[in-house]
């Protein structure tokens, strides 16, 4: 299910492996590297935020949080786990020793139920996105070949729900479904973004690429510029680099800047 996944690069001592399941242990794998991207990033800090990845039509792997829970910059494939779409243990070892879902997991199951073309979602709470929000500047297309998938996404459109709570269940989940529309990332105002897409890469790049357009629109706000929209004929010539580049290469890349900023965390964990 996911063409570019890579073998856990820099890990930190963790919990005891998850329960048996071989097939299921590259994903694990790639959903923990994704987390730690996330936080690494600055999109994660703390232990807020979670990925989840779809397994069959009632089944996904999800991070979760266990009894010596540190956030997700220290997520193992050990705490990703196989749930049902009401949050039951997938099997029955699957939710052992503490584990229990996100508070929010309704915010990534209304999405798989409700969106076939989706199969990873991911929740984060990037502070410059919610600041730029919140003072009343969009994701916008000001960017061009600086930033080619993201200029993209922001051209067509990036909408914000308007509820800033914690989405903990299916009527809430609705009504962000609902704001999301068939876009693939949502802001949610004065709390984060979901991202949503086919693979686990794909989604987390997407809210890398928002990110990074809202922390240059801050620095040019905040400069006294005036945001201004890529023109037509210059996103016209934005060439599709394809998904070899844009995911496959991008993502190695996500990794091997974690696997170097692991490296003192290693040493202070003693591996």
């Amino acid at each position: 299910m996911s063409a570019v996944s890579q073998p856990p690069t820099g890990r930190p001592p963790g919990p005891p492996e998850p329960p048996p399941g071989r097939e299921l242990s590259p994903l694990r794998s790639t959903i923990a590297d994704a987390c730690r991207v996330l936080a690494a990033r600055g999109l994660a800090d703390g232990i807020l935020g979670h990925i989840s990845l779809r397994v069959d039509e009632r089944r996904l792997l999800i991070r979760c949080r266990g009894p010596k829970e540190r956030g997700l910059a220290y997520t193992t494939p050990a705490d990703i786990r196989l749930v049902d779409l009401d949050g039951r243990p997938g099997t029955p070892q699957e939710l052992a020793g503490g584990y229990r879902p996100p508070n929010e997991l309704p915010l990534h199951t209304e999405v798989l139920r409700t969106r076939g073309d989706i199969a990873a979602v991911c929740h984060a709470h990037p502070p410059e996105v919610v600041a730029a929000d919140l003072a009343g500047i969009a994701i916008r297309p000001v960017v061009g070949a600086f930033d080619i998938p993201g200029a993209r996404l922001a051209a067509g459109g990036v909408p914000v729900h308007p509820r800033g709570v914690l989405i903990r269940d299916r009527r809430l989940a609705a009504e962000m479904v609902a704001s999301m529309g068939d876009r693939p990332v949502v802001l949610l105002r004065g709390h984060g973004l979901t991202s949503a897409a086919a693979s686990v890469e794909e989604c987390v790049l997407q809210a890398l690429s928002v990110d990074r357009i809202a922390r240059i629109s801050l620095r040019v706000v905040s400069a006294g510029g005036e945001l201004c929209d890529l023109a037509e004929r210059d996103m016209a010539e934005l060439p599709d680099l394809g998904g070899a580049f844009n995911t496959a290469t991008a993502w190695r890349h996500e990794l091997a800047r974690l696997a170097e900023s692991s490296t003192p965390l290693r040493r202070v964990h003693g591996a």
